[in-house]
């Protein structure tokens, strides 16, 4: 058998298995019934627990780069945020493929955990600006989940990172929108969409904070999308039942499709 010159022996050498710790993740999924779909709705959620990962790292260093005044860097780092949701959204078309008597072969297993106890879901929506305090709740029995989602909100979020650029290159900002980290959900604010207004009408004035809008306007693009393919899919799983976390399902899944992270970037648009 011919190897084309690969290395074969492994006994004293790392090899791609132990790189990625592969026996462990591979391990890592345990099913509580013997329904197949279970190892479906696992390997799901897993690999978007691991994309949010990523996801978030990138958030991270975006938002201190642009705090940094290293635009070129941020742009890539948002760009790739962008990519990362897209797989986030194209993974729903694989669970789509599980049907209502499918899921219904082992929801029960699940117990009362839920996706919406997610603490990276909660970190990224923190990050981008939808803080809501009450989302704490589910998290408070686990001090280092409780930790990390203070240490978020004791940081700007990246909206807030952004209209600190705008202000820090001669835009007047409102001090409550640019100070203290956020403590509540972003709101519309007429001052700020004027200001976006000024950016988008002169673009090559303000081609960085232009191209700073567009980023945001993709980020928020995908991200509304990855909260459609839930609500459509949850409803093509389980109708208008309640989620297993007590939610109210698709109902309360509907209603976050109403919340906008970056408002005057949308707005701003009606007006030009």
């Amino acid at each position: 058998m011919n190897d084309h010159g690969a290395e074969t022996d492994f006994s004293d050498k790392m090899s791609y298995g132990d790189y990625l710790d592969l026996d462990r993740v591979l391990s890592a999924q345990r099913p509580l019934s013997d329904a197949p779909d279970e190892m479906l709705f696992i390997i799901q959620h897993q690999t978007s627990e691991l994309w949010m990962k990523l996801l978030l790292g990138e958030l991270d260093n975006a938002r201190r780069a642009i705090q940094e005044d290293r635009l070129p860097e941020a742009f890539k780092m948002l760009a790739r945020v962008t990519r990362i949701m897209e797989q986030l959204n194209n993974q729903w078309d694989v669970l789509r493929t599980m049907t209502p008597s499918d899921y219904t072969t082992f929801r029960d297993a699940l117990g009362k955990s839920s996706g919406f106890q997610s603490l990276q879901y909660r970190l990224i929506e923190y990050a981008l600006g939808n803080r809501n305090l009450a989302m704490m709740k589910p998290h408070a029995h686990v001090p280092t989940a409780a930790a990390a989602l203070q240490a978020e909100l004791a940081r700007p979020s990246l909206y807030q990172v952004v209209l600190g650029f705008a202000a820090r290159h001669g835009f007047d900002l409102p001090a409550s929108k640019v100070g203290l980290p956020a403590q509540a959900p972003h709101q519309q604010d007429d001052q700020i969409r004027a200001i976006w207004a000024q950016v988008y009408r002169d673009t090559t004035a303000n081609w960085s904070l232009y191209q700073l809008a567009e980023k945001l306007v993709d980020l928020e693009d995908y991200f509304r999308r990855w909260r459609f393919n839930h609500v459509t899919t949850v409803e093509r799983v389980i109708g208008f039942k309640r989620g297993t976390g007590g939610t109210g399902g698709v109902d309360y899944l509907k209603k976050m499709l109403a919340v906008e992270l970056f408002p005057e970037l949308w707005h701003v648009r009606t007006e030009l």
